[in-house]
């Protein structure tokens, strides 16, 4: 799958100025020369002094060009068209949806790619390790990965095979096994160069059963590390005929060696694979400790060879490799994915279960605290926000466009949604306010990382590697309307009660000057006929407004003006017409989608459960629980999107993650919010205090005055991320809610 956009910011340095372009006459500028730093333009083009014409964009005459503006409207359509090149119709169809408002941004594929057409980096990532390659001698392999795989693997994997080779030649009859425990004692210490080969009749018998499995043969005078059987060959009559023997399943020695010495070994090959696997990046240590564990130490001894990088044994027999190493480590595992999902996703998953154990079963916090089980809680909402985003990507991809308009509004906010609401009711069960705050904290929370935080990060990152990049300003300003619409309307009966609410005061002293000193001083709005006659009335017309603009959004953008965007699969764009293989179906991404939700509020009330404990320490405010963990936890995700999306310099879509899920919150999650609470009063009330009003207004009027030229660079990304991190240290040093 690859994204190719007609403008690249890299080449728009590279391109160089018609030598024979007229002034403008009308707006004083030479048009053309401000044209082409923007545009990119061929040899041909550059060379023609009317107008030509080529494959990426379309070059404009000189006379067509009447004014700067002019100009800028001309790259800005040319730099706004977006052709989509896809391997299939799925993959094209998710592509498209991430350029959609309302719908989720999602960068993993959908379909099984086909291997053969991936990159060599990738195919390494998914071999199997029974691969002989050439290589240039022992010395290559000494690297940084591979001496530390010695200091935590190999060192203790090692002398287990030495210890148990030596029980088994206790047992007189397991020899043949202890001679191999003790070969495989040298190899696993170093395996990196050397190659493990299945010899003997019983693959003479697999080729001649299946003549295309990958048979080999060890030539005398031949000292090619590996060699295809030829069909022409003739069988030497030298060699050594191996003298009958018992079938290997028939023996007595093979059962003592799987329950004295395989049964050991599978602890340690286990404990070895576990822990490389969840390292991620020696995941091929992984790989080589389950190879090891199912199919060598089963496979009979006298079939067993080790051939290390400079030796190679000529045996005379047939061969197949089945154990090669080279690297222990890989920096590009962090691209593998299982079934569709990262394997760092795939790797929290079991933290979802370690949660909902100690949670539910641990009820005496006998075997972990509070703080232990509310991190485990939080923790495992990462792997199951991930795959809700896959399974919506995945429906959206394979349905039409109003089942996934349904999805995304749907399921979009449901990682947020069940914890606000589980919150809410747990605070009204235990009457405890605080989590009613802490409810509003992680609201806000939200709104200032998706508008800033996000957006700057992915700015930062996208500005070091590409310098400058551009997005679309066009459908930037889509989003940053609806942003201020959504973010003024959810704020509005806040604003209304500070302006007619009453200031009520705890307390209130009389200084040695004559003026009063008042205490935990608020607006008295319960209390009192306002509220109930003009603050409540307001909150429920914001709310029914916030979503009818938010579907006037969906239709502007995806209907009567889709063409800002102008995002199509051109013509023999799709370039795999083979039989498309998704990850996942429609079913199984829908009974994945509820199966998670399910769980998903099973952490949050959980986490909701333990949060008193975190609450109550001194020196951290409860708004800055609410606006870090309990906000930015559930993105961790949606800011992986971003950042990939920036590194291949989609800027475009790495800012509408943000935005997003920011117009999301105003518009779909306070209002269904304000429903909840009027069909089941948990006492949820839409007025925030101060530092959420004002931070987050002043959030969107900086992020959308950096959004207005249409660039982004890592200095702009700086600027939000700084303005972000200083919000933080207003939560932080902020005196927690009154009462709490």
């Amino acid at each position: 799958m690859s994204l190719s956009s007609t403008q690249s910011s890299d080449t728009i340095s590279r391109r160089r100025r018609p030598t024979d372009l007229a002034l403008d006459p009308s707006g004083g500028h030479d048009c053309h020369e401000e044209l082409h730093e923007q545009l990119i333009a061929s040899n041909s083009c550059a060379s023609s002094p009317h107008l030509s014409s080529c494959p990426a964009v379309k070059c404009i005459p000189a006379h067509a060009c009447t004014g700067y503006r002019a100009c800028e409207e001309s790259w800005e359509i040319i730099q706004n068209k977006r052709t989509i090149k896809a391997e299939n119709e799925v993959e094209a169809n998710k592509l498209v949806n991430n350029y959609r408002f309302g719908f989720r941004k999602w960068k993993s594929h959908v379909t099984k790619r086909p291997f053969e057409r991936r990159s060599d980096v990738v195919k390494e990532l998914y071999s199997e390790l029974n691969v002989v390659k050439p290589h240039s001698g022992p010395g290559q392999f000494i690297t940084f990965g591979n001496i530390v795989y010695v200091f935590l693997f190999g060192w203790w994997v090692s002398l287990a095979h030495l210890l148990v080779g030596t029980l088994m030649f206790m047992t007189i009859i397991g020899i043949p096994h202890g001679k191999l425990c003790w070969r495989l004692c040298g190899y696993l210490l170093w395996p990196f160069g050397s190659t493990v080969h299945e010899i003997g009749k019983t693959l003479r018998r697999c080729c001649e059963q299946a003549p295309d499995c990958e048979c080999r043969v060890d030539l005398d005078e031949d000292s090619s590390p590996v060699l295809l059987p030829s069909p022409t060959e003739i069988a030497d009559p030298e060699r050594p005929e191996r003298p009958p023997c018992t079938h290997y399943w028939h023996r007595p020695s093979t059962y003592v060696w799987l329950l004295l010495g395989y049964l050991p070994l599978v602890i340690v090959h286990s404990l070895a694979c576990f822990l490389s696997w969840i390292l991620v990046f020696t995941i091929p240590v992984a790989k080589l400790n389950a190879q090891t564990l199912s199919v060598i130490l089963l496979l009979p001894p006298e079939d067993v060879s080790i051939s290390s990088s400079s030796q190679r044994q000529h045996h005379g027999y047939e061969t197949r490799a089945r154990l090669c190493c080279y690297y222990a480590a890989n920096w590009y595992y962090y691209k593998y994915t299982v079934d569709g999902i990262n394997v760092f996703a795939v790797n929290l998953l079991p933290l979802v279960i370690v949660a909902l154990v100690i949670g539910y079963v641990d009820r005496g916090n006998q075997w972990a605290s509070s703080d232990v089980k509310f991190a485990t809680a939080i923790g495992s909402i990462i792997p199951l926000s991930y795959y809700i985003g896959m399974g919506i990507a995945s429906i959206s991809a394979q349905s039409n466009f109003a089942v996934g308009a349904v999805v995304n509004a749907t399921f979009g906010s449901i990682t947020e949604l069940t914890f606000y609401i589980t919150a809410l009711l747990r605070g009204h069960r235990t009457n405890n306010p605080c989590l009613q705050e802490v409810v509003k904290a992680a609201l806000t929370g939200t709104l200032l990382g998706c508008i800033l935080f996000i957006p700057g990060i992915c700015m930062i990152i996208g500005g070091l590697k590409h310098s400058e990049q551009r997005f679309n300003s066009r459908s930037a300003g889509v989003s940053s309307a609806l942003l201020f619409i959504s973010v003024g309307g959810a704020f509005a009966p806040t604003l209304f009660s500070k302006a007619y609410g009453n200031l009520v005061c705890d307390s209130c002293t009389n200084s040695s000057s004559g003026l009063f000193v008042c205490h935990n001083c608020h607006y008295d709005l319960k209390n009192s006929t306002l509220f109930h006659s003009h603050v409540e009335p307001l909150v429920y017309t914001v709310s029914a407004l916030l979503p009818l603009a938010y579907i006037i959004g969906l239709i502007f953008t995806l209907k009567t003006h889709s063409h800002i965007y102008n995002i199509h699969v051109g013509d023999g764009q799709v370039t795999d017409h083979q039989e498309t293989v998704v990850h996942w179906s429609r079913w199984r991404s829908l009974v994945i989608l509820i199966v998670a939700t399910v769980l998903t509020s099973a952490c949050a009330d959980l986490t909701s459960e333990h949060i008193q404990p975190i609450l109550s320490q001194p020196n951290v405010s409860q708004y800055f629980i609410g606006v870090t963990v309990l906000a930015m936890v559930p993105e961790i995700p949606e800011i992986v999107n971003g950042i990939q999306f920036a590194l291949q310099n989609n800027i475009s879509l790495s800012l509408e993650v943000g935005r997003c899920i920011a117009v999301q919150v105003c518009m779909l999650q306070i209002p269904i919010l304000v429903v909840f609470n009027a069909c089941y009063d948990v006492g949820f009330e839409l007025l925030f205090s101060d530092l959420h009003l004002w931070a987050s207004i002043c959030s969107v009027i900086l992020v959308n005055y950096i959004f207005m030229d249409g660039k982004s660079d890592y200095f702009q990304g700086t600027a939000l991320v700084i303005v972000y991190l200083i919000l933080l240290a207003l939560y932080f040093f902020a005196p927690s809610p009154a009462g709490c």
